[in-house]
């Protein structure tokens, strides 16, 4: 597992990255300038668990999960943390938003896990909730009109599967099966392909597939034990972001519970590579004090 180190004044220069750390002992979102290393903390919630930023389309506004009033919902902030609201009230745990502009509007996709897992879309404003069926991680493409999720295919496992932005017309896009889940599946810029993570042997590796199932590719290369996951590509289509940690410990509740407790610095620091997978680097600003869930590190869009 090695790579440069990106510099001052390299090529990520410019760029805003939405982050999940625990430098301040609780987990809290920051706005990270993966260039100079200057990190804005925006949730600013001691003693709750903030998680899984994502942008608005405009960037002004910030959606995350929370649990600072028990139950783990999805929240808006303005992107300098000022105006802080509910988007909604769920007994069910509400994680890994998507905020895109869609044919009938702005909507928020998310997942929800009860019973079991599920899918929903909600407006910014708080009205509309819909469900969209069962299935893990959904994201909305930047044209939309598609949600890429993890689905359970009928020989069991998950995999990648993509639907229409109303949760209508569902249909498979990888043929291989993961036993291990944590696929992650995200878009290109221009909504023609999707980066998620498979198991290569003991690995989780970073693939990307058109969304029409062809060219498929093997992105990263680190081999076990290492794990890639979940992406997230920048908007000028130059980069991809990865978390990267060397074990799969949610596999293992007690040693998933260890882990979260001990918050060791350098557990899943943030990688980026190139779409045709050349120049893979950690982010040396984001190797230490990243939370060790599955939060992606966002670009401003």
């Amino acid at each position: 597992m090695s790579g440069c180190i990106i510099l001052h004044g390299g090529p990520l220069a410019g760029q805003q990255l939405l982050v999940t750390s625990v430098r301040t002992g609780d987990t809290e979102v920051f706005i990270a300038n993966p260039d100079t290393g200057d990190m804005t903390n925006v949730s600013r919630s001691p003693g709750s668990e903030d998680r899984y930023p994502c942008w608005s389309p405009d960037a002004r506004q910030i959606v995350f999960m929370s649990d600072r009033e028990g139950t783990t919902n999805l929240w808006i902030m303005q992107a300098d943390g000022s105006h802080v609201r509910r988007l909604l009230r769920s007994p069910d745990v509400c994680y890994m938003p998507s905020w895109r502009k869609t044919p009938v509007g702005e909507l928020i996709v998310f997942g929800m896990h009860g019973d079991k897992p599920e899918m929903a879309s909600i407006r910014p404003d708080g009205s509309d909730l819909k469900k969209l069926g069962e299935g893990h991680d959904p994201t909305l493409s930047p044209d939309g009109r598609l949600i890429c999720y993890t689905g359970h295919p009928p020989e069991g496992g998950v995999t990648v599967y993509i639907m229409d932005w109303n949760g209508a017309n569902k249909r498979r896009v990888v043929a291989g099966v993961s036993k291990v889940g944590a696929t992650f599946p995200n878009w290109s810029p221009d909504s023609r392909e999707i980066v998620y993570s498979f198991p290569v042997g003991d690995a989780l590796e970073l693939f990307i597939i058109g969304v029409d199932s062809q060219g498929q590719r093997q992105l990263t290369q680190f081999g076990p034990p290492f794990v890639c996951t979940p992406a997230a590509w920048s908007p000028d289509g130059k980069w991809i972001s990865f978390r990267c940690t060397d074990e799969r410990y949610w596999s293992n509740p007690e040693r998933m519970k260890k882990v979260y407790a001990e918050k060791t610095a350098d557990k899943r620091p943030v990688w980026v590579i190139r779409p045709d997978g050349s120049e893979a680097q950690v982010v040396e600003s984001l190797r230490y004090q990243m939370a060790i869930d599955g939060s992606r590190a966002a670009w401003r869009p």
